[in-house]
Order: structure tokens, then C-alpha cells, then sequence
């Protein structure tokens, strides 16, 4: 189905996110070549490459040249169990060219947009105990209100033993950043833009003797060899397909389109996709490879959750190295030059801001 925008994990490291239909792929595109111009001199848009991903042209398949995907840089490949959120930020998720009916929409799919200044669009939580993940969609983040916003965030931290504090406050300190780039910059507004988080969930980034156990040593991917000598890997329950020869994936664009989408792929399939879309569900158990466990299911039965606890929740900050945690902008269909500030969006940094300080304070 060719509506459904697709985002495809390429072995190279890159994803392919297909470019939405007029007026928004376009401007999408434009905003990126704008920031990524090779000649590009001015400081405010050089700096904010920092806090996208890298951004590598178009791509279109060869055997669909009118389709078109934005190259960009795979934010949680360097993630073993990648958790990762979609926050949408901003006081307003319709631009200012936007048709009533068009306001009328958005605004009745998120009505404390205005007040809570930003919207979980999904996660995606990976739980120590059960090697599993749990994922929430958008409804999810729809269902928070002012007074429940502050636990449906911290469900994003918490890995079912402990809430990694660790992995909120290195985030604190990422927002902050992004922050003041807002704060001394007056060229462009966002709408309905996302803030992407990732951060590791996978006890085997931090080498820690349990007993024998040292958890480092317990990494490992299955590979499967296919019928023409290509490797099937499984990452992060998504299927990738090894570059054949020639570096093409045209098969895997073409026949896999349709197995790639998840989080927005209802109603609003056409309006609003993130990194997350593909990184969520919608691959069929079966298929998914289970990666060895980071401690063996007998370990768990024994003495192994209190050591545990005290490798997630109480390690010095110094050795959890920033708890190695990724914020990232993306989805920028909606961006506009601008002379005024992005009130809007700052307004909802200072309280994702705020509610991120509130959990760790508890």
C-alpha cells in the first residue's frame, strides 16, 4: 500500500524514510537540505545538525524511481535493546497555514496540547526480567492528562525492576541543549515536530561480573543464511536485509513496504511518522529472532534482581559514561522561516523539562 510511509532499516547504518505526499515530503526534503548545504555558514542552523540525525540526501529504489525516501542516520544503531520514545513537541500541532478543518482535527486529537505543550506519540520499553519489550501506541500518550503525564513518562525509564534515573537526567541534559538552541535562535518555527529518545536498555552495556556472569559476554545476534547467499538479521525485531552485491535493497523496499509501518498506520496513516513507526510491532513473533538473553532464565530464579538493582539504579554517574542516551529532532514537514521565536516550542521543552525533574526528584 503505497499510502502507508514507510520507515526501512538499510545495512549501511542508514534508515529510508519514504517522503510524504505535497506539500509536506517536499518541505521535509528542503529543510533538510537547508541545514545539511554543504556551504551552509550560519552557526544557528550548523549547530543544529547536532540534534538531528545525519542527514544523507534522497534515495529512490530502481525499480520504483518516483519513490522517494530521505536517507538518514540510524539513531539506535549502536543500541543493543534500544528503548525508545516519540514525544511530539509544541503548544500547537497544526502549522500556521493550516485549514480550520485541518485545526479542528488536530487540536480535537490532543485537546491539552495547548496546556501540557507536548504528546507521547509511542515507546517502546525494553523489560530486563522478560527479555521482552512492552509498546505503547498513540492512544497511549492521548490518554495522559495533566495529572497522570508525569507517570506515563517515567514508564519510558522504568525497565520493570527499577527506574533507571541514570537515563532520565543524562535526557534532562539533552533537552537542555536543544533548549537553548531554541532560546537564541529566531529563523525558524516548528510544528508537529518529534523529539526521538533512545537510550540502552540492556544490562550488557555496562560490563558488571554477577557471580560468574559477566554480562558482556552474553552478547550475540543469530544469523540466518538465505537462499542466495544473503544474511537475514534480526534487529530490534525488524527484519534487514543485507546489501546484495551491487549495494541495492530495492527487493527488500518494494515487497517489504507493507510489513513496515506500525505506530500511525490507522487513521492518521498519511499525517504524522517518526523513526518509531517501524521500530514497534507489527512483525509477527515468529519472526523474530530472540537475541541470547543477557542472563540466563535460571540466573533471574536465583539471587541475580538484587544485583541487578544495584547495577541499573545505583551505579556512580561517572562509570554509567552519560547512561549512553540519544535525543534527536525529527519530522520536519511543518517547518516555516520565521522572525519570532518557536514560543510554542519552547514553551513544551520547559515542561517535558519539568515533568523529566519532577521523576527523578521522587
Amino acid at each position: 500500500n503505497a499510502s502507508l510511509v514507510g520507515i526501512l532499516q538499510h545495512p549501511d547504518g542508514t534508515v529510508l524514510k519514504q517522503l510524504q505526499p505535497p506539500p509536506r515530503g517536499p518541505r521535509e526534503q528542503d529543510f533538510y537540505n537547508k541545514v545539511y548545504d554543504s556551504d551552509c555558514c550560519d552557526s544557528v542552523l550548523l549547530e543544529l545538525r547536532e540534534y538531528l540525525p545525519k542527514y544523507f540526501g534522497v534515495w529512490s529504489p530502481p525499480t520504483a524511481p518516483n519513490d522517494t525516501y530521505l536517507k538518514l542516520e540510524d539513531v539506535t544503531r549502536k543500541f543493543n535493546k534500544p528503548c525508545i520514545m516519540d514525544v511530539k513537541i509544541g503548544q500547537k500541532s497544526y502549522d500556521p497555514y493550516a485549514s480550520a478543518e485541518k485545526i479542528q482535527q488536530q487540536v480535537s486529537k490532543y485537546p491539552l496540547m495547548e496546556e501540557i505543550g507536548f504528546l507521547v506519540l509511542g515507546m517502546r520499553v525494553y523489560h530486563v526480567s522478560s527479555d521482552s519489550y512492552e509498546t505503547q501506541n498513540q492512544h497511549y500518550g492521548r490518554s495522559l492528562t495533566k495529572e497522570t503525564v508525569k507517570d506515563g513518562i517515567s514508564k519510558f525509564f522504568h525497565n520493570g525492576y527499577c527506574l533507571r534515573k541514570d537515563a532520565v537526567a543524562a535526557s534532562i541534559q539533552k533537552i537542555e541543549k536543544i533548549l537553548e538552541w531554541f532560546e537564541g535562535q529566531k529563523q525558524l518555527n516548528f510544528y508537529a515536530s518529534s523529539l526521538l529518545f533512545v537510550y540502552e536498555g540492556s544490562c550488557q552495556a555496562t560490563t558488571v561480573r554477577l557471580g560468574d556472569v559477566t554480562l558482556a559476554e552474553k552478547r550475540g545476534m543469530p544469523k540466518a543464511l538465505l537462499s542466495g547467499g544473503d544474511i537475514l538479521e534480526y534487529n530490534n525485531n525488524i527484519r534487514v536485509i543485507n546489501s546484495t552485491e551491487n549495494g541495492k535493497i530495492e527487493a527488500s523496499v518494494s515487497k517489504g513496504l507493507s510489513k513496515f509501518y506500525a505506530l500511525h498506520k490507522k487513521a492518521y496513516s498519511k499525517r504524522h511518522h517518526s523513526q518509531l513507526s517501524l521500530k514497534v510491532e507489527n512483525l509477527e513473533q515468529g519472526n523474530v529472532w530472540k537475541s541470547s538473553t543477557c542472563i540466563t532464565q535460571e540466573h533471574l530464579n536465583g539471587n541475580v534482581i538484587p544485583q541487578l538493582e544495584k547495577v541499573f539504579c545505583h551505579m556512580p554517574a561517572d562509570i554509567k559514561e552519560n547512561a549512553n542516551v540519544e535525543v534527536r529532532m525529527i519530522d520536519f514537514a511543518h517547518v516555516f522561516p520565521s522572525n519570532t521565536r518557536d514560543e510554542g516550542y519552547i514553551y513544551g521543552l520547559k515542561n517535558l523539562i519539568t515533568v523529566l525533574k519532577n521523576i527523578l526528584d521522587n
